[in-house]
């Protein structure tokens, strides 16, 4: 059995996936949002649309994110796609070639690794801290492997309520980061599926696509964690060039994105259940973390460290060196938590002691009976 059909396994207590809490979900605003849209749009909520969504939706969706203090220049075009995950790999075939390199955070999505190897790019990994990506390595990094002969296209990040450590890029540091990809003329691929969900400030962090001036930065946002994931509805803001490319992909591989989930997710927005959900889902997740934070204190053995996430959905943490977390998992899953290994979040593979743990899904009771098995499990390994 493989680490996919592991986690996809039925357990008691599932932190291993991305799966938003069900607390802040609004079922019954968007089942009613749903039949408005039905009955005010007729047959038009039925239809095909664009490949890159209803204008009038997409303007709302800009509007929306422009009133959040996403800037966007005159060049950048906003665009609809089926989810984040499809987002991601649209982006990656419309700008990578095989054996491009580019950059990652080291740990980093494990979704964004597994869409590297498909389009046969090669990551570059830069070790992250509490202030994320570390900056002062990037360059040395780049101008090394452009030395060495190597093409780097592009830096893929996700710099607010990173995934998988919680963590939040300074905003010193994303200003280094765009400086380095003016420099070197290195696309940005800003990934912030969780950017509105920072636990302890009410500021918006600044988003590299606002920073960006010479309009290379392609910022990647979805409603799943902020309406439902079950809409499968992302967006992408980028440079008109690279949004076309992405319109030919999507048009022969979905056609268009739901045009159901077009008309929800703008009625929700109108509405204010989007705005409801996020700051519901702050509180909630907030409370979350917090338990989370006591349990690992209290039942992880000692010697494990992790960052006390700053947003998000994750922890990520670290044990002690002699426990390998893919060999422990089955034990774990036994006992009926699932986990992700963290060698997953790594493009060298290391790692071998690490797991991400959801805190978003899991009841608060859960939360600390998984985390209490994890921590019993792997003090047994250490004996």
């Amino acid at each position: 059995m493989d680490i996919y059909e592991m986690l996809n396994t039925d357990v008691k207590i599932n932190m291993a996936f991305g799966y938003p809490g069900s607390e802040p979900l609004q079922h019954k605003k968007i089942s009613k949002i749903l039949h408005e849209s039905i009955i005010n749009e007729g047959e038009a909520a039925l239809q095909y649309t664009p490949a890159t969504g209803l204008s009038y939706v997409r303007k709302t969706i800009k509007d929306y994110l422009i009133n959040k203090g996403i800037v966007m220049n005159e060049y950048d075009e906003l665009i609809l796609t089926p989810g984040g995950m499809s987002s991601m790999y649209y982006t990656f075939f419309s700008i990578l070639n095989p054996k491009d390199y580019i950059v990652v955070e080291s740990p980093t999505f494990a979704g964004a690794l597994d869409a590297i190897k498909f389009v046969k790019a090669k990551p570059l990994p830069i070790n992250i801290d509490e202030d994320g990506l570390k900056v002062d390595n990037l360059e040395y990094n780049i101008k090394k492997a452009i030395n060495d002969g190597n093409k780097v296209k592009a830096i893929y990040t996700n710099p607010t309520a990173h995934n998988p450590t919680g963590v939040i890029m300074s905003d010193d540091r994303r200003k280094q980061l765009i400086e380095i990809a003016n420099k070197y003329d290195i696309l940005v691929i800003e990934d912030d599926p969780y950017g509105f969900f920072v636990f302890d400030t009410d500021k918006r962090f600044t988003s590299l696509k606002t920073l960006d001036s010479e309009g290379r930065v392609i910022y990647m946002g979805t409603f799943s964690k902020i309406l439902a994931p079950g809409l499968r509805l992302g967006y992408i803001i980028a440079n008109k060039i690279i949004t076309d490319a992405i319109e030919s992909m999507i048009t022969i591989t979905a056609i268009n994105p739901s045009t159901l989930s077009q008309y929800i997710a703008m009625y929700a927005i109108k509405e204010g259940v989007v705005d409801e959900t996020i700051e519901n889902a702050r509180k909630v997740y907030r409370k979350k973390r917090d338990v989370l934070i006591e349990s690992l204190e209290e039942y992880m053995p000692s010697g494990s460290e992790w960052y006390k996430p700053k947003g998000g959905l994750f922890a990520f943490v670290y044990l002690p060196k002699e426990v390998d977390t893919t060999e422990m998992l089955p034990k774990a899953i036994e006992r009926g938590v699932a986990y992700v290994p963290g060698r997953n979040f790594f493009a060298d593979g290391s790692g071998s002691n690490a797991m991400r743990v959801n805190f978003s899904y899991p009841s608060i009771d859960k939360l600390k009976e998984g985390i209490k098995i994890i921590g019993e499990t792997a003090k047994e390994i250490i004996k």
